[in-house]
């Protein structure tokens, strides 16, 4: 059968097909810990959700165990999240050490809200090897009384802990060896910690299998940061290290989870770095969509 001659020129003369780019991924979502430890204003946990409401957060993280009800009742009035709560354990293994008994009355209030539990392992020098079996334990234990209320596990590496880098919080999950239990990438820690910050990438791609959360904040360079001339916790509008970059990194990797805003140590009134924060933060997400990523 002859093809008719104008069918056949406008086949020749249409446009090829062309797949249409895959549209940016969206933003993860931002909360903020630790914004009431040096505010000058020291606002109820009430006024920190409508703070953190009206400049556009997702929520926040809260330090240890106490209040925990009012920071939940707070930031449920404000129609915000409850992302983490952070929790010492000491894994010396002295009699009376482990962490704090009120978990077991704490835990059932998390039921439902897709809540983690930050563990920071202490009570040892860092990377004592004895201190391993023992975190192992209690890194069991703590997800024992967590995974029934839905809540997740994540290790989160702190300079000077028994457990600092990220390294060791992958181990510690590997050999808990528990679905619930991830591990959390915190940008000033590394900092503080990493032998080459070339090494971030692979970090990373190794730490996303088990990467629950990431906190960042602006910051001065890793050299910097580790020689003590330079200052690791500031606004997320300060600073010469390219948190840009490790968004794009991590936007790369696939990871989608949270986002914490790192803001312990930054004084003053609260709202003035939480709002210069957020808008370095969308601005920053506008560039990671203006990419394409």
């Amino acid at each position: 059968m002859r093809v008719p001659a104008l069918v056949l020129a406008l086949a020749l003369a249409a446009p090829p097909l062309r797949a249409e780019p895959a549209a940016p991924a969206a933003a993860p979502p931002l909360f903020a810990f630790c914004m009431d430890t040096h505010d000058a204003k020291k606002r109820s946990l009430a006024e920190q959700a409508g703070l953190l409401k009206e400049l556009g957060y997702a929520g926040a993280g809260h330090l240890w165990l106490d209040k925990v009800d009012e920071r939940l009742k707070t930031l449920d009035a404000a129609g915000l999240r409850l992302f983490q709560i952070y929790l010492r354990v000491d894994v010396s293994g002295k009699p009376g050490t482990g962490y704090d008994p009120r978990l077991r009355d704490v835990v059932p209030l998390l039921k439902g809200r897709d809540a983690m539990l930050v563990l920071l392992l202490q009570g040892r020098l860092p990377g004592d090897p004895e201190g391993e079996a023992r975190a192992v334990e209690l890194v069991r234990e703590i997800n024992g009384l967590a995974q029934p209320a839905g809540v997740r596990v994540a290790l989160y590496p702190h300079t000077g802990d028994w457990m600092e880098r990220v390294q060791d919080a992958l181990r510690v999950a590997e050999k808990a060896d528990r679905p619930g239990v991830g591990v959390m990438f915190n940008l000033c820690h590394w900092m503080k910690t990493t032998p080459d910050e070339g090494e971030l990438r692979t970090l990373l791609e190794k730490a996303m299998p088990r990467l629950a959360a990431v906190s960042l904040s602006g910051s001065d360079a890793v050299a910097e940061v580790k020689s003590g001339t330079g200052s690791w916790i500031q606004p997320l509008d300060r600073g010469t290290y390219d948190v840009g970059g490790l968004l794009g990194t991590l936007r790369d990797l696939g990871y989608r989870g949270p986002v914490g805003l790192q803001c312990y140590g930054i004084g003053g009134d609260a709202r003035d770095h939480l709002a210069r924060s957020m808008a370095a933060w969308r601005a920053l997400q506008g560039r990671l969509a203006a990419n394409g990523r």
